[in-house]
């Protein structure tokens, strides 16, 4: 691996703290107790006041905030009111950080879940960690729900990156229709793209909000984009699939602004 991932990165970065203590060797274990942590708005008890926690882009901010609600050790599940309200990604993000803080190589991915709506590629974010041999996928937030029996290992095809998204898609072998954003109306190739672009910075240790848009992001969404943007985000999908990706992440349609991370 060129880029290290045991390595925090510039919003995977943890203190030490008491509450860090608890925190598992063991990388499942490590994961297991962040759907306890984390609650979406619309998930029951989430506190409707409380909304623009969902801004929050560093794990350590996310830490901060658990700990201002809550300070017991970070293995503790807290009730839905004692939890940052978040999505996919801050369970992705969080899990990331805390594997990261015990050394072990970790990676947050965004992509498409296909588990939560047959014939449908969800908007969504997991985690990635190296036990070795090879990277293991495991959805923290699924480890809370009934819809896989398998969260802690996902399976080929559960979960697509944006890049292996995009890939397929080019090759005729996806509807891009059917990828998206759940209640929304933002489905189809730019979802994929963007996603795409998201990944590409997540493989970077830049581990963005789901809905932060750089570079040329914005006009594929608008339809303003064409054959070439195609022909960059074919690029992006390589790269994400070979690993090298530090390279490509220089391009100035890539690359997160220093401005959005802080």
């Amino acid at each position: 691996m060129s880029i290290d991932y045991a390595a925090p990165g510039p919003l995977t970065t943890l203190t030490d703290a008491p509450a860090l203590a608890s925190v598992a060797a063991d990388p499942v274990a490590v994961c297991a107790p962040v759907h306890g942590l984390i609650v979406q708005p619309t998930d029951p008890g989430a506190p409707p006041d409380r909304l623009d926690e969902k801004q929050l882009r560093p794990a350590s901010a996310i830490v901060a905030r658990l700990l201002d609600l809550d300070p017991a050790p970070l293995s503790s599940v807290r009730p839905p009111a004692a939890r940052v309200v978040g999505t996919c990604r801050h369970y992705a993000v969080l899990s990331c950080a805390l594997l990261r803080y015990r050394g072990i190589p970790a990676r947050a991915r965004c992509g498409f879940a296909t588990y939560f709506q047959p014939g449908r590629g969800l908007d969504h974010w997991i985690t990635e960690y190296h036990d070795g041999s090879r990277w293991v996928r495991i959805d923290t937030e699924a480890m809370g729900l009934t819809v896989l029996s398998h969260p802690d290992d996902l399976r080929p095809g559960e979960f697509l990156t944006g890049g292996e998204a995009w890939a397929a898609h080019r090759r005729g072998e996806l509807d891009a229709s059917t990828f998206g954003v759940f209640g929304t109306e933002n489905w189809g190739p730019a979802e994929i793209s963007g996603n795409a672009v998201r990944d590409l910075a997540a493989l970077n240790k830049v581990e963005m909000l789901p809905w932060d848009e750089w570079g040329r992001m914005t006009d594929a969404y608008d339809g303003k984009t064409g054959p070439d943007y195609d022909a960059l985000i074919d690029r992006v999908a390589e790269a994400c699939a070979s690993e090298d990706v530090a390279g490509l992440y220089r391009h100035d349609d890539l690359r997160v602004p220093g401005a959005l991370i802080g």
